[in-house]
């Protein structure tokens, strides 16, 4: 009992506290959660308990229905053909990058999935705080294509971790191609649906709500497709992210509910997942021989690959801008966690790499914020030259 006491007050400080450290240290609060709940693990003051387990299950559930509600997929298929044409050069250069190094260096094909991963989660907190500029905008429009296809990616390889290359990856495979049509079929039914009775959208969410029928209508949208994925032994986190998806596309005129359902999962649940994220890192294994190093390289891999693929925008954005674009793709901290425990709770990768991935993902938020801080304010004073 006193355990868990102690584990709640914890947790409590440290959603309370971790603002006002990523103020003082100009960081995002996200790694200053994940180094908090890392340090007060290792003293003791967290430890497993099957409930914090849930809520951070449900939290890290809840930042890919966030991620979603980024992506307006009216919007998306709106994108030019041209456009579209160098996001698919944009992929395919990054995947390519990823099998090259991985077969260069003998390293598992659960490698060739990890290094191109693709999360919007942190393009959006640069959006937020240098607003809608060019490179923002088309990172969010490329990023959140990529998203969908490492979550596809994710789903696949999270059955193939389970069952292997056999009967059970292609019944899995059958079942997300089934539920991709029928998802398909959905989104155009309710695309005409809305178009010919607008009011339908209107009544559903109301702009005077009183009875928070907006938040009702998300959350049963959200544990709807959940429960699907379960039903259908899919990854969950592939229907939370097509839930988000839902918000936006259908209830345009509802333009503050994105950042409403944001502003309480930062706020609650999503810091949980961070904290329990940190909580399982053990600082122990700083001393594990060459763990450092193995972070590094694949910081910098990650980032390089991007970088390069990044210059198929070079005509459209200007040489400093698909910089930016390029180290903007280079933080998917949420997709990158998540499938790197998925890769080490099947074996795939050693406890060694598993770390290694954890301390890239903070290498690379922390160091790309600062670049990008950096690279803004040479454009702001060259702009002022």
């Amino acid at each position: 009992m006193t355990d868990n006491i102690i584990l709640i007050v914890t947790i409590s400080l440290i959603i309370i506290f971790s603002p006002f450290f990523a103020k003082i240290l100009r960081l995002p609060t996200t790694p200053i959660e994940i180094i908090l709940g890392s340090l007060l693990g290792y003293v003791g003051f967290l430890h497993d308990e099957h409930l914090f387990d849930l809520v951070a299950e449900f939290g890290f559930l809840y930042l890919m229905f966030i991620a979603g509600t980024e992506i307006n997929l009216k919007n998306v298929l709106k994108t030019p053909v041209s456009v579209m044409k160098k996001v698919v050069v944009y992929l395919a250069v990054l995947y390519g990058f990823s099998i090259a190094f991985s077969v260069q260096f003998d390293l598992g094909k659960i490698f060739i999935v990890l290094l191109p991963l693709i999360s919007v989660g942190l393009v959006a907190t640069l959006a937020k705080e240098y607003g809608k500029t060019p490179w923002i905008t088309l990172s969010m429009t490329v990023g959140g294509i990529g998203e969908v296809a490492s979550i596809v990616i994710l789903t696949i390889s999270s059955a193939a971790l389970k069952s292997g290359f056999g009967l059970g990856l292609f019944q899995t495979i059958m079942a997300l191609l089934a539920f991709l049509l029928f998802m398909f079929l959905l989104f155009r039914s309710m695309q005409l649906i809305f178009w010919w009775f607008p009011k339908v959208a209107i009544a559903l969410m109301p702009h005077n709500d009183n009875k928070e029928q907006d938040i009702r209508l998300s959350m049963g949208i959200f544990f709807l497709l959940i429960g699907a994925m379960l039903f259908l032994h899919l990854e969950l986190a592939f229907g939370a992210f097509l839930a988000g998806i839902f918000i936006p596309t259908f209830f345009e005129h509802k333009h503050e509910l994105p950042e409403k359902l944001a502003s309480f999962g930062f706020g609650f649940l999503i810091p949980i997942f961070f904290i329990h994220i940190g909580s399982s890192f053990d600082l122990n294994a700083l001393w594990i021989n060459g763990l450092i190093r193995e972070a590094v390289i694949i910081t910098v891999v990650m980032i390089l690959m991007r970088l390069l693929a990044s210059l198929v925008f070079v005509k459209e954005l200007g040489f400093i801008d698909t910089i930016l674009f390029g180290l903007s793709h280079s933080m998917p901290l949420t997709l990158l966690i998540a499938m790197a425990t998925l890769a080490y709770t099947a074996n795939s990768i050693d406890q060694l790499h598993y770390y290694a991935f954890i301390l890239a993902a903070l290498f690379q938020v922390i160091s790309i914020m600062i670049v990008i801080k950096l690279i803004h304010i040479y454009k702001m004073r060259k702009a002022k030259d």
